[in-house]
């Protein structure tokens, strides 16, 4: 070494003048690439070094230790520059060229090697999979960069930035010290992103100004999408219908399975159903469930089903108390939308077009068959029957006039309707009441039917005075009674056999009775209409004739007027027109009835009663010649309200302004019965 040193002083105090006529310049090359450093030294022809980071990389042109540099140019003319092959990260320094015998040295010189990005790399990547709803985050990596490589991220040839997207950078120095490594992450929102989309990853540095670029596809995968589809509709109830379940899926559908109303239709798998369909697919729907990896989708769908009328509620028959309000309930489906009508059996009034039929204040003639009917236009109807049963007081319809024949057993009868059943059924004449069994020649047997109840009064060995006797027929139940009067007429005679003289005479002695009977009672009444209360105590059976005959009077005077019955605080009137006679003599019996009502509340216990009806029919004949103006052509009927007295002794207020025989409402006070008072509604005619 001390010998090479010593040369290179003498060589120097030689005195040789030398310049730089090349120096080395900072260089920037891409890793790979060749590179060359000038130094030229005209005249010198000394030794020449090549000094890397401070140190001399050999002697001359002599640079064994590095294969890959060589001193090229001429070096007659000072020519000496450094050749690099295939730049490396290590070759990145600063180079000086020296002189040594002129002690000259060049300026450094920055060689900077470039290095590009490893090609980026997508987690996750060529197909990336999520599932609909998240959001997609991707990152990719571009590594052994110099400098650092920036990413972009590119959708549909645009790139990817603002609020959607989100870029975070990681910069990690490697071994070297030189090399960096980058991370970006991209951030998506589950609406900005569409399977089968492409997006691309670009890294770039200066070794790589154009960049390195991957991608990535994106597969959304999601639950089946299921669209259910039936063919006809509408259609009618018995036909075919095809029911055809579409889904698209990814992952791919595995399973198909059907339903209805819930319950599993079994042996069909496939995305077609085919049946014949009734009305209960109108409410029971169809439904398709597909099945991926994922999960499943369940779809439904009714079918619009055209049928008849089907019971949805059935109506129940009712039981009411007179009075009280009944209300059925009918429900009815049907598609189209269907018509409900309620309507009594036997008459064409349509009473309701609602599920319920509300009916108010039941009477005894409500009672009956009421028919709810459902119509579904052009495709049917259906109907349904209930029953209205009036409890009420007994309601007896018979032949008021029936026939027997003298000397043979006859019969009458009494037929009787009542809700509930009567309690007590009562036959009486004369002193006699007989409910059932045998009292002489009399026998009273009752017989049940699914119309009412049947009581017969059967007579042994018909007589002739059995003709001449009123036989009342009384019926009872919780909710009051009636009372029907019944005459027996010989089969193929006359009931008039009396001899024409004694007619005569009970004709005359009725008139005379009746002038008499007028003057009392005129006399009677006004004597009464001084008094504001009068106490009412139960009276004996002349009375009550004596009411019936100021009803007669009453009736005269105020052109048939009928009485005062217990009702509903309201006026019903009825205009009918019929024969006048034949109103008298239905008046007539009804007055009778209304006697016959007395006796039996008195326990029957009145002979004079029937001796006293006697004069009255014959009085009442004393004036058929007394014509209404109208002809009969109206009958009023007035109803108010009558109330029961709670005690025995109770006071009634007399009409002020009966001062006078002929005072209509002085002869309908007077007509009222005592047994109103004792404990139930009375009927004053």
């Amino acid at each position: 070494m001390i010998p090479w040193v010593l040369l290179l002083l003498g060589i120097s105090r030689l005195g040789v003048e030398a310049m730089f006529s090349q120096q080395p310049q900072d260089l920037v090359v891409v890793a790979g690439q060749p590179v060359t450093l000038p130094c030229t030294i005209p005249g010198y022809h000394g030794v020449v070094l090549w000094i890397k980071d401070g140190l001399a990389l050999g002697v001359g042109r002599d640079l064994s230790g590095y294969p890959r540099y060589t001193v090229i140019g001429d070096h007659g003319s000072g020519e000496h520059h450094l050749r690099i092959q295939r730049v490396e990260l290590m070759d990145d320094a600063v180079f000086e060229c020296q002189a040594v015998q002129a002690a000259m040295r060049s300026r450094p010189a920055r060689l900077t090697v470039l290095v590009p990005p490893d090609d980026p790399v997508i987690s996750g990547a060529p197909v990336v999979s999520l599932r609909a709803g998240d959001p997609l985050n991707l990152t990719c990596h571009a590594d052994n960069a110099k400098p650092a490589a920036s990413i972009i991220w590119i959708r549909n040839e645009e790139v990817l930035n603002g609020a959607m997207y989100s870029k975070v950078s990681s910069e990690t120095l490697l071994r070297d010290g030189r090399r960096e490594s980058t991370v970006s992450t991209l951030y998506l929102s589950p609406s900005n992103i569409e399977t089968g989309q492409q997006i691309i990853c670009k890294a770039s540095n200066k070794a790589v100004p154009n960049g390195k670029e991957t991608s990535v596809m994106i597969d959304i995968q999601h639950l089946p999408l299921v669209n259910l589809s039936v063919e006809p509709q509408p259609v009618l109830e018995g036909n075919l219908v095809k029911f055809h379940c579409s889904a698209k899926a990814n992952p791919p559908v595995t399973l198909y399975r059907w339903a209805k109303g819930g319950s599993i239709i079994k042996d069909v798998s496939g995305d077609t159903y085919e049946v014949l369909v009734d009305h209960s697919f109108f409410t029971e729907p169809v439904s398709c469930e597909v099945t991926n990896s994922l999960g499943s989708t369940n779809i439904s769908r009714n079918v619009d089903v055209y049928f008849g009328p089907r019971m949805a509620a059935e109506p129940q028959s009712l039981q009411v108390d007179l009075g009280s309000d009944a209300v059925f309930n009918c429900a009815w489906t049907g598609n189209p939308s269907l018509t409900i009508v309620w309507m009594k059996r036997g008459s064409g009034v349509v009473l309701s077009n609602e599920n319920l039929l509300t009916l108010k204040s039941v009477r005894q003639e409500d009672a009956g068959k009421y028919v709810c009917r459902a119509v579904v236009p052009r495709v049917g109807a259906g109907e349904k029957e209930v029953s209205l049963t009036v409890n009420g007081p007994p309601t007896i319809s018979s032949t008021q006039t029936q026939q027997a024949l003298h000397g043979e057993k006859g019969q009458i009868k009494c037929f009787i309707r009542s809700t509930p059943p009567p309690d007590r059924i009562a036959w009486s004449w004369k002193e006699t009441v007989l409910e059932s069994g045998t009292s002489g020649r009399y026998t009273v047997e009752t017989v049940n039917t699914d119309e009412g109840v049947i009581s017969t009064l059967t007579m042994s060995n018909i007589v002739p005075a059995d003709f001449q006797t009123i036989y009342n027929c009384t019926a009872w139940n919780s909710f009051g009674s009636d009372t029907e009067i019944i005459r027996l007429k010989e089969q193929g005679g006359s009931q008039e056999s009396l001899p024409v003289a004694v007619i005569i005479g009970i004709a005359v002695g009725a008139f005379v009775a009746f002038i008499v009977l007028m003057g009392t009672i005129g006399a009677f009444c006004c004597t009464r209409s001084q008094r504001k209360e009068v106490h009412l105590v139960m009276p004996s059976l002349p009375v009550s004739i004596c009411a019936h005959q100021r009803e007669l009077a009453s009736k005269i005077k105020t052109e048939n007027l009928k009485g005062v019955v217990s009702a509903k605080n309201d006026i019903r009137v009825e205009i009918v027109h019929k024969d006048h006679n034949a109103a008298r003599e239905n008046e007539e019996h009804n007055s009778m009835k209304q006697l016959m009502v007395s006796v039996e509340r008195g326990e029957f216990q009145q002979e004079s009663a029937l001796k006293q009806l006697e004069v009255l029919q014959e009085e009442e004949k004393e004036y058929q010649h007394i014509k209404d103006p109208t002809n009969g052509y109206y009958s009023v009927n007035t109803f108010k309200e009558h109330h029961t007295p709670t005690a025995g002794n109770q006071t009634t207020e007399v009409p002020t302004d009966c001062t006078t025989t002929a005072n209509a409402s002085c002869w309908a006070w007077a007509a009222v019965p005592s047994s109103s008072v004792s404990g139930s509604s009375s009927v004053a005619r």
